[in-house]
């Protein structure tokens, strides 16, 4: 190797070492503490480098919090950064909260931040209420009249409910809940049009906001229209239900009517070869009579007589017959 290459090799590994020594020691990051006046050591800043935190993230938290009055340590933003948490979100709500009177410490903070919530944008709605509008929620009075609401809800953010407490989807819910009861027990359609302030009244008297994140401040309704008569169009569809009803236990009975004369007419027809049978056997009742002697010639002249002056009268009762065309005649 070349003698007067060596020196050149230890000024570029000084070199080298001294980057390397900068990075894993942030001067400029320390140096800048000591100016706000925020006591973090060099080693302090080395070990977040090994416990791969950003120093320069934790050193900026504390330099801005220390600014604005608060008191937190190096360790308690370490802490919530390894849980994933986001420091800056978490020191500006706190800021924020601070200069607006509202009570909200660092525990808290953090534990609203690591549940999924943003806690600089609930401490804004804190300072600054939100104005939710509902979808429009339909209704039917008692006398069949539909309606149809729309509401603008006032809420402020409830920093101690932010932790496990339900969101703007349930207060939307539970407000077109009760829109929907106090228009369903409103006798007429015409009341809740006339007095539009019932709604918010009795809605705001249910505690809708119980178990939420958030407060509700009040409930306008911004606009009622007049939706279907909805009960005459529910007698309508009954009345034409009863009538299709009525119109089948008619053709029901008209049916079995049908089938109840076809069954007489079968019966009837039965009934008139059984005659004819009968009929039949005469004659050889009389030629057996005639044989034994039960029966002699005058009897059946007699007979013959009778039968011919029976189909006489019949003749004359029909309609039609001969002797009622000659009395027209």
């Amino acid at each position: 190797m070349d003698p007067n290459f060596t020196p050149i090799l230890m000024i570029v590994g000084v070199i080298v070492a001294f980057f390397v020594l900068l990075y894993l020691l942030p001067v400029n990051l320390w140096f800048t503490a000591q100016l706000s006046g925020v006591r973090v050591n060099l080693l302090n800043l080395l070990l977040m480098r090994l416990r791969k935190v950003s120093p320069a993230l934790v050193t900026n938290a504390m330099i801005t919090s220390t600014k604005a009055g608060l008191n937190i340590s190096s360790n308690e933003i370490e802490t919530h950064y390894l849980a994933g948490g986001n420091v800056n979100s978490v020191i500006k709500a706190l800021i924020s909260a601070d200069k607006a009177n509202i009570p909200l410490d660092f525990k808290l903070a953090t534990a609203i931040d690591l549940a999924g919530r943003d806690v600089f944008d609930a401490v804004q709605i804190s300072v600054n209420p939100r104005v939710i509008n509902t979808p429009p929620v339909a209704a039917v009075a008692k006398d069949g009249i539909q309606l149809i609401a729309k509401a603008r809800v006032t809420v402020r953010a409830n920093i101690n409910q932010l932790v496990g407490g339900a969101g703007e989807e349930t207060i939307l819910a539970r407000v077109g809940e009760g829109i929907v009861t106090t228009i369903g027990s409103a006798s007429n359609h015409k009341e809740v049009l006339e007095n539009p302030d019932r709604i918010s009244k009795t809605v705001l008297a249910k505690g809708l906001d119980s178990g939420t994140a958030f407060e509700i401040l009040s409930i306008d309704i911004a606009d009622i229209d007049i939706g279907e008569n909805v009960g005459a169009k529910l007698q309508t569809d009954q009345a034409e239900a009863d009538l299709k009803v009525a119109n089948a236990r008619a053709e029901e009975r008209r049916a079995m009517a049908v089938a109840s004369e076809q069954e007489m007419r079968a019966k009837a027809q039965e009934a008139r070869a059984k005659v004819i049978e009968a009929e039949a056997q005469v004659p050889l009742a009389m030629a057996e009579a005639f044989r034994n002697g039960n029966l002699g010639v005058m009897d059946y002249y007699r007979m013959q007589n009778i039968q011919a002056d029976t189909d006489m009268r019949g003749s004359i009762a029909k309609p039609g017959s001969s002797t009622d065309k000659g009395e027209k005649k």
